[in-house]
């Protein structure tokens, strides 16, 4: 007996998820229901289905007659949610300051290592390099119970997450280094518990692909965006 269309739409749906998130799938390129629908060996349904989802999670942008593609990123909402962090993070870094333990630091010390290491690679693996990017952050949101708080901002921010990782995949080494170089600076504030630098360590770091990527978002990546950066 063949799977459902719900299972088979599920699958679907979480594999152009991800490659949208990832950029293997660009911003601006068209998505066809004919190709779609070939390429999963499945009817049309399950194809609609998933397209729909993907509209609603902001994915995917459908032009009717015109036809459906990935949605462009806004440079505007990027800047915002970039200033939420910087806000959010200076605050939830003061609280871990007050209540971290020796293990914390560890691990930290750990992931930093990682992404220290991942600098000295000829190759690279973006994704592998997003993920321990995350992971650093998250461990100070956890750490003052703020796991709910740190959800909401992965759940909100498909613009600012592709554009993460367009600073990896178009700058590659450049954006290792700079970005491992500022977790050790963070990483040193934290264990001095020098909370005044807090603030523009973090908007360093997190402004970063912004001045990294500099004058391609209005040459080279230009189509990639429905917006300049404010």
């Amino acid at each position: 007996m063949g799977r459902s269309n719900a299972v088979q739409s599920r699958e679907i749906f979480e594999i152009l998820e991800s490659e949208i998130l990832s950029l293997r799938l660009k911003p601006g390129e068209v998505l066809s229901e004919n190709a779609l629908c070939e390429r999963f060996g499945v009817s049309r349904s399950p194809i609609r289905s998933v397209l729909q989802e993907l509209r609603l999670c902001g994915l995917v942008t459908v032009e009717p007659y015109r036809g459906t593609y990935v949605t462009r990123m806004d440079l505007d909402i990027i800047n915002q949610i970039i200033y939420q962090r910087v806000a959010v993070e200076t605050f939830v870094l003061e609280d871990f300051c007050r209540c971290c333990d020796e293990l914390e630091m560890q691990r930290l010390h750990y992931l930093n290592q990682q992404m220290q290491e991942s600098t000295a690679q000829d190759s690279f693996d973006a994704e592998k390099f997003y993920k321990i990017d995350g992971q650093f952050h998250e461990i100070w949101f956890t750490s003052t119970r703020k796991k709910y708080l740190w959800e909401c901002i992965q759940r909100s921010d498909q613009h600012y997450t592709r554009f993460r990782m367009l600073d990896i995949v178009r700058l590659g080494k450049q954006s290792y280094a700079e970005i491992a170089g500022e977790h050790a600076e963070l990483l040193r504030a934290i264990e001095a518990r020098d909370t005044a630098s807090f603030r523009p360590l973090m908007k360093k770091h997190l402004f970063g692909g912004v001045t990294r990527l500099g004058s391609l978002l209005l040459g080279d990546l230009r189509d990639y965006f429905t917006s300049e950066m404010p």
